[in-house]
């Protein structure tokens, strides 16, 4: 016997495939859903709040789907704060015996899925610590396209089940089964949302050389900032430092393990340079190829591996 869910949600990072998601469902060609989550860093670029806000405006709230705005507090301001816990973001160490490292990826953990996962229980009726009745559980969808599919997993939690619809999606361009990116763009791009955002802190450590690019040539404010975190950083966060606890060695936010404003970010990758070549017809659009690594933060699916811990 199947178990419905007392609510369908979506987690929304206000990316490519989840304002795909969106926009699917608020034209009922998938289930309706009983609204979606947004955790906020308070960092995100201003696209991606511009994105929101218009997403909210336009779709969202026609079609009745409320859109829940979720944060546990500022991850830049958290980095810099000695008297405030920070949970540690990815940055690549540069380890006193010459050898690299990073530390370990926590950021993920906090500042996105804590929030989702209290409003769900909020939005079920069971705030912490009350348990949640065996047999309860949230649908939550999960914007997981085809060409990502090893990263579709359970959220191993009792009472919100990952779905995702996208894989389920038919009529493909390349004919395969269920959607992939490039799917969701010429659907977004039919449907007036080309300028769809990447969904990621502006400072975060797993941009690509084109991201960093696209952040000093486009957004100088944003690169500016990052610049300034990069350097504030440089030995771990400032709550470490104050308890005596300093890094045993230099944080970056670039893989070369140089300050931002140093690093080569003008350097074309291996994957962004396969990127440009897949398109033989030339039909991704020149900011699309302008993104570097194409997929942004996801709270249930990090895109980005496992982090290494540096040494000390």
């Amino acid at each position: 016997m199947t178990i419905a869910p007392a609510l369908r949600l979506l987690s929304l990072g206000a990316g490519v495939q989840s304002t795909t998601l969106m926009l699917l469902a608020a034209e009922s060609r998938l289930d309706r859903i009983d609204g979606a989550i947004f955790a906020d860093t308070g960092w995100e670029p201003a696209a991606v709040y511009e994105h929101l806000d218009r997403l909210e405006r336009e779709v969202a709230q026609p079609a009745g789907i409320p859109i829940y705005r979720v944060s546990v507090g500022n991850i830049r301001s958290d980095a810099l704060d000695p008297a405030h816990r920070f949970a540690s973001m990815p940055l690549f160490i540069k380890n006193r015996d010459g050898g690299d490292g990073m530390t370990r990826r926590q950021c993920t953990s906090e500042y996105k899925l804590k929030p989702i996962k209290r409003q769900v229980r909020e939005l079920l009726g069971y705030t912490h610590p009350q348990p949640v009745p065996r047999g309860m559980f949230a649908e939550q969808w999960i914007g997981i396209s085809r060409d990502e599919f090893h990263r579709a997993k359970d959220s191993g939690i009792r009472y919100l089940r990952s779905s995702f619809p996208l894989l389920g999606m038919g009529g493909s361009a390349d004919g395969g089964e269920g959607w992939t990116r490039d799917d969701c763009l010429r659907y977004l791009r039919s449907r007036g949302w080309a300028s769809t955002p990447k969904s990621a802190c502006v400072g975060c450590p797993f941009h690509g050389n084109a991201q960093w690019r696209t952040l000093r040539d486009e957004q100088p404010a944003e690169w500016a900032d990052a610049v300034e975190f990069d350097r504030a950083i440089r030995s771990g966060n400032a709550r470490g430092t104050a308890l005596g606890k300093p890094l045993l060695g230099e944080a970056y936010l670039h893989r070369s393990r140089l300050p931002l404003d140093q690093a080569p970010i003008d350097r074309v990758t291996a994957h962004e340079w396969a990127s440009r070549q897949s398109d033989v017809f030339g039909q991704v659009a020149d900011a699309e190829l302008e993104q570097g690594d194409p997929d942004g933060c996801s709270p249930w699916a990090c895109r980005s591996g496992s982090a290494v811990e540096a040494a000390g």
